[in-house]
C-alpha cells in the first residue's frame, strides 16, 4: 500500500491542471448580453402585467388593513375575495412568467454546451492540460491557472 502511494504522488505532481468559472464565462459572453436583451424585449409586457397585478393586489391588502375595520361585514367580505383573487392572479402570471423564462434560458444552455465544450478542449490543448476543473469544485487556484477570461475571450471570437 505504502508503496502504490509513493507511485501516485509523482503521476499528481506531474499533472497539468486548469480551473474555468463556466457560468462566469457563459453569462459574461456577448451571447448571453444579447440573449438577456432579446428576453427582455420579448417579456417587457408579461412583466409589466405581472407588476400592475401585484401592485392591485397589494393596494387591496392595504386598503383591508387600513379601512376593513370601518366596513361593515359583507363589504370586507367582498374586498378579502377581490383580494384573493387578484393574489391569485399575481401568483399565476408569476408562475408562468418563470416557468417561461427557466425553459428559454435552458435552452440558451443546451444551445451554447457545445460551443462551450469546444472551446474548453480548444484551452486544454493550447496550455497542454491535463483536466480542466468547474471553480465551484476548487476552493482556491493561482491566478494563473485561471483560464476564465480565457475561455470568455474564445466564446465572444
Amino acid at each position: 500500500m505504502v508503496s502504490a502511494l509513493l507511485v501516485a504522488v509523482p503521476v499528481a505532481a506531474d499533472t497539468r491542471i486548469g480551473v474555468v468559472d463556466l457560468r462566469q464565462a457563459l453569462f459574461s459572453s456577448e451571447d448571453a448580453r444579447a440573449f438577456s436583451e432579446q428576453l427582455q424585449r420579448d417579456f417587457a409586457g408579461t412583466e409589466e402585467e405581472v407588476r400592475k397585478a401585484q401592485q392591485e393586489a397589494r393596494d387591496l391588502q392595504e386598503r383591508l388593513q387600513k379601512d376593513g375595520a370601518m366596513m361593515n361585514e359583507s363589504e370586507r367580505e367582498q374586498l378579502t375575495q377581490e383580494f384573493q383573487r387578484k393574489a391569485q392572479e399575481f401568483a399565476q402570471k408569476k408562475q408562468q412568467l418563470d416557468q417561461t423564462l427557466n425553459s428559454r434560458k435552458q435552452t440558451f444552455l443546451d444551445d451554447a454546451r457545445p460551443e462551450v465544450d469546444a472551446a474548453v478542449k480548444e484551452l486544454m490543448e493550447e496550455h497542454d492540460l491535463d483536466i480542466i476543473l468547474p471553480s465551484e469544485t476548487v476552493v482556491t487556484v493561482k491566478p494563473e491557472l485561471n483560464l476564465t477570461d480565457e475561455l470568455l475571450e474564445k466564446l465572444n471570437q
